[in-house]
């Protein structure tokens, strides 16, 4: 009971404050005569928000995403994937869901998609692993380019056995 008469009180000065402050705006036009009403509809509204009129606030159902496509045609071609939120193609879809607010692993949920499906197009992939490839990354420490990791050590254990 307490509680209640502390939320009402805290209502009425919310409610008084934002009207004064509304009041106190140089563009605002209103009569003396309009000022309690205003003042009623503003402690109304401060106390729905506050959630002391005792209305539960209505839960909104989870929204029901219907997708652009589906998730096979999504993956049709191998130059792009086509976005199931807006049906366009992208090479890669991480930036396009970070427009929209989302992760990777969200937009999975979202459109009930398997952890496997993947955010960038093949060939973009396998354009980028040759790229990163034929600049040396993915190389243990002093492997030479075009040498696998046996060749490797044999090389050291030749050094090794000349010092």
């Amino acid at each position: 009971m307490m509680n209640e008469d502390m939320t009402d009180t805290n209502a009425v000065e919310l409610a008084t404050e934002l009207t004064i402050a509304w009041l106190g705006n140089p563009n605002t036009r209103i009569s003396a005569d309009e000022v309690p009403a205003f003042l009623g509809k503003m402690h109304d509204t401060v106390s729905a928000l506050l959630g002391a009129t005792g209305v539960a606030p209505v839960a909104e159902p989870a929204a029901e995403y219907t997708p652009a496509v589906s998730a096979r045609k999504s993956l049709a071609s191998k130059d792009h994937i086509i976005s199931m939120i807006d049906g366009k193609p992208y090479k890669t879809l991480r930036r396009h869901l970070s427009t929209h607010g989302m992760t990777p692993d969200e937009y999975r949920e979202r459109y009930g998609l398997k952890a496997d499906y993947p955010m960038v197009a093949e060939t973009y992939s396998e354009s980028r692993r040759a790229m990163a490839k034929k600049i040396g990354l993915g190389r243990k420490p002093g492997q030479r380019k075009g040498e696998t990791a046996p060749a490797a050590a044999k090389r050291k254990a030749k050094v090794e056995e000349n010092a």
